[in-house]
């Protein structure tokens, strides 16, 4: 047993990832499989099968969801209640005008995430959108990378406010 005291506690930290369909190239079953990735954790190093420790996904502008082929005309949804004669088969085009884009990606993260009681809980913290407007903005964090740019932005924007509200004082002052 090590007594070594790390930065654990880092890795069991629930991010928020962000994916834009509208300027993501990866068809539906690279992106599902990435997704999938994120939901169980794997990326971190603290990875266990047993342990829930993955992230939050939001995904936006699922309109612009890729297949190949004619896969959006012909491929069938199958779903069976284990009685005789109750079998269904649904287009994945009814699926998608009924139910919309995200319904679909979520069925192919479903399948690709492994089939124990973790299963549903990762799937909870998949959020889908057909558009690009989510309640989920403020919850989205930049990489460790990014975060000088961020800084600047949001002095660059706390400056043009002091200017504006400036600019507004000096108006309501002046009569014309």
């Amino acid at each position: 047993m090590s007594s070594k005291i790390g930065r654990t506690g880092l890795g069991f930290a629930r991010v928020w990832h962000h994916v834009d369909l509208s300027a993501d190239t990866r068809t539906l079953g690279r992106l599902a499989s990435q997704i999938a990735i994120v939901l169980m954790g794997k990326h971190k190093p603290i990875y266990h099968e047993t342990h829930d420790s993955g992230d939050y996904v939001v995904v936006s502008n699922c309109q612009y969801l890729r297949t190949t082929g004619n896969k959006f005309e012909e491929k069938t949804y199958w779903s069976h209640t284990f009685r005789p004669g109750s079998g269904k088969a649904t287009p994945m085009k009814k699926i998608a005008a009924d139910l919309g884009y995200g319904e679909i990606l979520k069925r192919a993260v479903s399948k690709m995430l492994p089939k124990n009681q973790l299963r549903w809980s990762r799937l909870e913290r998949l959020k889908v959108f057909d558009g690009s407007d989510h309640p989920y903005k403020q919850n989205l964090i930049a990489f460790a990378d990014e975060q000088p740019i961020v800084q600047k932005k949001i002095e660059d924007l706390q400056n043009r406010k002091k200017v504006i509200e400036e600019y507004e004082a000096r108006m309501k002052s002046r009569k014309i």
